[in-house]
């Protein structure tokens, strides 16, 4: 793995520890559920991370903070779909690490933005 500077950003460590929430969130859904919203909100948390660290890469500010703004979106879209999992009855156990995570997350990459 490459040792970059991006991996020792406390947002980017959050966006991990989100990462790996979700996943396990998920593992429950039900099998039809696969391809369709189990896939879409795995892809919203990875979009979050993977943004961010193509972000950190870009040489000007304004790509750096264009590519913080779609890792905000992924993350806005995956708490849509998050509520659409709590009302189809997806997820009946405790979020409250998840939504503090996203609730940082969102801080976080909103200063990087300004």
């Amino acid at each position: 793995m490459l040792e970059l500077n991006h991996k020792k950003l406390e947002v980017y460590k959050k966006s991990s520890e989100l990462v790996k929430e979700i996943y396990k969130l998920t593992s429950d859904f039900p099998k039809s559920e696969v391809y369709g919203l189990t896939s879409q909100i795995r892809r919203a948390a990875i979009s979050v991370i993977s943004n961010l660290s193509e972000g950190a890469s870009r040489k000007t500010d304004a790509e750096r903070k264009r590519f913080y703004e779609i890792a905000r979106s992924s993350l806005v879209e995956l708490d849509s779909e998050i509520e659409i999992s709590i009302s189809l009855n997806y997820i009946n156990t405790d979020i409250i690490n998840l939504t503090k995570l996203s609730n940082e997350v969102f801080a976080m990459l909103s200063k990087m933005v300004k």
